[in-house]
């Protein structure tokens, strides 16, 4: 079967989207007309294919069953990068075997729910920590950059066939939503267990000794914020490196402001809120737009008592009338002086803990005491360098305090900012407002760790039989990447274990 494009109204594909087998679709906000490009199955002659054709989407995944597999494999930490790493074992005949520092998503909910409230972090059952991993309650958007790491279709293909929506097949930017991506993450752990595999909950790994006496390999899926197994694994001997990575503030506008800077309308009705992805240099650094979440929520992401991080979600419909953003600034290591390869983890809590200490020391913030309170300037007084007087409205629950963010950011955070935003500004008249805000900080976009691994084996270069994968590892960033970066770990133990 071929394929045709159409160029259509966004009424028109919201009407031809449930007709028509969609292969491809994008919204095209390029001129002042907004229209979305529709790619569709034809038939020989040339009629769209409908909708509910008896065609398979894709090739459905064979599971083995594992119970009594020769191999088996330990994986430590199920996020995307571990739960993708032990369905693809299962495909392959091998037992996987995980160990998981948090709990089980619904009981992770109820934690959330309570971190929410500010009613007590749990420091491992949390936005970072507990099955699914930091992208769970994190937004849920598919999509990567990279087109070099393997089949991503793949990837999206396994998403949906465990109950994510069509639209991940085929849109440009596929989103779950964080209220849809607990059944999916609870979908493939019963898929695993019923298969033959394990997993063991609430249990944190202090020591790879007990595994690494056994020939049983470790897929080490870790995630971004597990800082205490960096420091677990440096005691240990496993190599480590610092690696660039970027920090800023969560910036937040009205959503009404956001779909009229990008698509020149308030009427979304058929296209959904708008997104944006903003980037620019500022003395030799790149600051950008990170995690964009339209109709979304500004939320608590740290782990550890004392320290301030925040990030963004949205839920499948992303209705909320606000739109949040990462604005980060790149770090590279040689912006961290010494040599020690967890200095740049190092430098992103000493940033956290400085964001606690505004939050809580403000005048306001005595009066009206919040565990998870977030320190928050209005744009525009950050860039001019002044106080807000006051705050908007924020979507971020556990509330808001002044503080002055323009004179407390390191310098060569806080300066490129300003810059990047009046950059941004420039690009789209109206942006730079306060209307908007911006919370601190934002410092877990990406891993400050990389644990060097063999190009071709995956493995270690210290500690052969260690997998190390994901962002955790540093060679990821974001649910798909990870997701496929745990495929090619289990691709390279089942190649090993074939040679056997």
């Amino acid at each position: 079967m071929d394929t045709i494009q159409y160029i259509l109204s966004p009424r028109e594909a919201y009407i031809a989207e449930r007709q028509w087998r969609v292969v491809k679709r994008s919204v095209d906000a390029r001129q002042r007309e907004l229209r979305v490009h529709l790619t569709v199955l034809v038939d020989e002659q040339g009629k769209p294919i409908a909708k509910d054709a008896p065609i398979p989407l894709y090739e459905a995944p064979v599971f083995q069953d594992v119970h009594q597999a020769e191999h088996s494999a330990v994986i430590i930490g199920a996020g995307p990068a571990g739960l993708f790493a032990a369905l693809t074992l299962i495909e392959h005949g091998i037992k996987p075997i995980i160990y998981e520092r948090g709990k089980e998503v619904s009981a992770r909910k109820r934690d959330i729910a309570l971190l929410n409230r500010n009613e007590g972090l749990n420091p491992e059952s949390n936005y970072c920590f507990g099955e699914g991993g930091a992208g769970t309650f994190s937004d849920g958007k598919l999509f990567s950059r990279s087109k070099k790491r393997g089949n991503m279709q793949r990837v999206m293909e396994l998403f949906h066939y465990f109950g994510a929506p069509d639209t991940v097949l085929y849109e440009a930017h596929a989103h779950i939503g964080s209220d849809k991506l607990p059944t999916i993450i609870k979908n493939m752990r019963e898929c695993i267990l019923a298969h033959g595999g394990e997993i063991h909950f609430e249990t944190k790994i202090e020591s790879l000794s007990p595994f690494t006496s056994h020939l049983s390999p470790i897929i080490l899926a870790i995630g971004h914020s597990a800082h205490d197994t960096y420091r677990m694994l440096a005691t240990e001997g496993v190599a480590l490196e610092t690696k660039g990575f970027a920090m800023g503030v969560r910036a937040e506008h009205p959503q009404r402001l956001i779909n009229k800077l990008m698509y020149h309308s308030t009427n979304v009705e058929y296209v959904g809120n708008a997104s944006y992805s903003l980037v620019t240099q500022v003395d030799g650094r790149g600051v950008y737009s990170f995690c964009m979440c339209p109709g979304g929520h500004i939320v608590p992401a740290g782990s550890e008592a004392g320290s301030c991080v925040v990030n963004g979600m949205s839920a499948s419909h992303r209705n909320s009338p606000y739109a949040n953003s990462g604005m980060v600034v790149q770090i590279n290591p040689e912006d961290i002086p010494g040599d020690d390869p967890l200095r740049g983890l190092e430098f992103q809590e000493s940033l956290e803990r400085l964001a606690y200490s505004e939050a809580h020391n403000s005048q306001l913030s005595i009066v009206n005491y919040q565990l998870s309170t977030a320190p928050a300037q209005r744009l525009k007084d950050f860039v001019e360098g002044r106080a807000s007087k006051d705050l908007p409205a924020c979507s971020y629950l556990p509330g808001i305090v002044p503080s002055r963010l323009d004179l407390w950011l390191p310098v060569h955070i806080g300066k490129r900012l300003q810059q990047g935003f009046r950059d941004f500004d420039r690009k789209y008249p109206g942006f730079l407002t306060n209307e908007a805000v911006i919370l601190g900080v934002e410092s877990r976009s990406s891993s400050a760790v990389r644990i060097p691994r063999d190009p071709e084996t995956l493995e270690s270069i210290s500690t052969p039989g260690l997998y190390p994968c994901g962002e955790g590892a540093g060679y990821a960033g974001g649910i798909t990447s990870s997701a496929l970066d745990g495929i090619n770990a289990a691709l390279a133990i089942s190649k090993k274990c074939a040679e056997e």
